[in-house]
């Protein structure tokens, strides 16, 4: 998916809220807005939203000479999706099980610290109400039927928080074939191993890291090891807008699973905003198989 025109107000928006999430110091703050703002007049459109948020991050990090400022908020985002999911996990077992996972994997898509960065637990409790009984885009049914003969499933993860519910999700997959990709580096509040790893994802799946610190899956800038694993996986389920974003445009046996949390990826996709969503995506092509629309 390329950089729209309304991407830009969007791009300063966003870094001068995570110039001041994570420093103080008016000359930082200046000194990033007015960077941005210059990289946005030069950047190529054709290129994918993060791209541009990968660059602007790692500058953010350099500025403030710290690899991971959102670690505290991670841990915090966590130990809050624990907390609802012990709240709301009985409900699971009253009606569809497999329903219920997805409609909460998809409602933890509303962690996300590059829309909200004051992201409070009643603001995620909403989202799950919402996502658990309101209307929800994609064919469930349908998808189950594709999990459940899937060999070999890789679970792109999006943000820390997020992934405990994702947690619940893949305890319906089929033991045993499912690998989870984080992020290589630290990315906003983007999950990496350390945080799988303290949900207890790893006792699930197995963890593996992308090799990139961008805020979505650049396959040019993931490792040859995960890109082997991209390209041999029979079933790809990406989490999150930024993996939309990313891979919307790529061939494969992918279904994207998020919140329509903004505008511009909403009319691309082609469905409401602030819809939970389950979609195949359009170029779709499963393992030696042909496009399907």
């Amino acid at each position: 998916m390329k950089t729209f025109l309304d991407c830009i107000p969007c791009f300063v928006r966003q870094t001068l809220q995570a110039t001041r999430e994570v420093s103080a110091d008016p000359e930082t703050q200046e000194r990033m807005l007015r960077e941005i703002l210059r990289w946005t007049s030069e950047m190529d459109l054709n290129q994918s939203p993060p791209e541009l948020g990968q660059r602007i991050h790692r500058r953010l990090r350099e500025l403030i000479a710290q690899d991971d400022p959102y670690r505290e908020a991670k841990e915090r985002q966590n130990r809050m999706a624990l907390r609802i999911l012990d709240e709301v996990r009985e409900d699971a077992f009253r009606g569809n099980a497999f329903e219920f996972a997805v409609r909460l994997a998809a409602a933890g898509n509303s962690i996300d610290l590059a829309f909200d960065p004051l992201l409070s637990d009643g603001a995620v409790r909403t989202a799950v109400q919402r996502s658990l009984k309101g209307v929800f885009v994609g064919d469930i049914d349908a998808f189950r039927r594709v999990v459940e003969s899937a060999k070999d499933i890789l679970f792109l993860a999006d943000n820390a928080g997020e992934i405990v519910f994702d947690r619940l999700l893949i305890e319906h997959f089929p033991p045993g074939k499912t690998t989870v990709a984080v992020r290589g580096a630290p990315i906003i509040n983007d999950a990496t191993h350390e945080d799988a790893k303290a949900i207890g994802l790893d006792r699930l799946a197995e963890i593996i890291d992308n090799g990139s610190d961008a805020p979505g899956t650049i396959l040019s800038d993931c490792s040859p090891q995960f890109r082997e694993r991209f390209d041999s996986a029979d079933l790809i389920i990406a989490k999150g807008q930024g993996n939309y974003e990313t891979l919307s445009e790529e061939h494969g046996p992918l279904y994207f699973l998020f919140k329509a949390k903004c505008p511009v990826i909403a009319d691309h996709a082609g469905l409401p905003l602030g819809a939970h969503i389950l979609v195949k995506n359009k170029n779709h092509m499963p393992r030696g198989g042909t496009v399907t629309q």
